[in-house]
């Protein structure tokens, strides 16, 4: 069994743990080489049926081949050849997906923490995103990702881009309002029209949107503060100004 502690230590990547993450990616079509299972341990009834579709009888293992995995692991993990591959190549792709209402992007401008990034990708897929746009290199990756997330990554259409400032470019050609969020933003979400194609930018936990990408803009929004913690987490920003364009499109039909 110290083989497969081996593959655990080779890198996290290709590793997803836990019973939401793996059982989505299952249901998003992802065949694992080898699912391993703490002994003892019973699997959800869902995630039991998707194996044994795919054929895959889970190899029992004890408690130590476990350690090398971050917290939250619950016993399970399975071992894919690769990362998931993002759905759509180019952002092109993504504007050319047809919708039954207007569009409703995300764009994702350099959040490096991967809790951060798995939090936004769950809020994003509950609340029925389009796309994600994130630039190439300058975003968090791999299976703490997926995890936080919840297994949200495996079904939203993901693009990432050379330069997210072209993405936006195109995105206004196509009549979509780009909306920034900053804690300096001179409008409030609700005073703003989000019944429209939007696409919504969210920044870096440390300095937010880059001043280049906040140009290319057409306004920048706020959540006003009411209570005396001065900044919110950019995954419950993001996930409040995401519920925002679902409140008013709602309101709207």
């Amino acid at each position: 069994m110290a083989r497969g502690g081996g593959k655990a230590r080779q890198g996290m990547n290709n590793w997803l743990y836990g019973v939401n993450p793996l059982r989505e990616a299952l249901r998003a079509g992802r065949r694992p080489e080898e699912v391993y299972l703490l002994k003892g341990k019973t699997l959800p009834e869902e995630l039991h049926k998707l194996l044994k579709r795919y054929e895959i009888v889970p190899t029992q293992v004890p408690r130590s081949f476990f350690a090398a995995f971050p917290k939250g692991h619950q016993g399970v993990a399975g071992l894919f050849k690769t990362e998931k591959a993002e759905r759509s190549l180019s952002i092109d792709d993504l504007l050319s997906l047809p919708d039954k209402e207007p569009p409703f992007y995300l764009l994702i401008d350099g959040v490096t923490d991967p809790h951060n990034l798995g939090a936004i990708l769950r809020s994003a897929e509950f609340l029925g995103i389009k796309g994600v746009v994130m630039e190439k290199h300058r975003v968090a990756g791999g299976s703490i990702v997926t995890k936080t997330s919840a297994g949200a990554s495996e079904h939203i259409v993901t693009v990432r881009v050379p330069n997210i400032k072209h993405a936006i470019e195109k995105m206004k050609r196509q009549g979509v309002t780009v909306i920034g969020a900053e804690a300096d933003g001179t409008h409030l979400p609700w005073e703003v029209d989000l019944t429209g194609g939007v696409a919504l930018v969210v920044g870096s936990e440390g300095r937010g949107i880059r001043e280049t990408v906040r140009r290319k803009c057409d306004l920048i929004v706020r959540i006003p503060q009411l209570g005396m913690v001065s900044s919110l987490n950019v995954s419950v920003a993001a996930g409040i100004l995401l519920y925002e364009v679902r409140r008013q499109r709602a309101l709207a039909l």
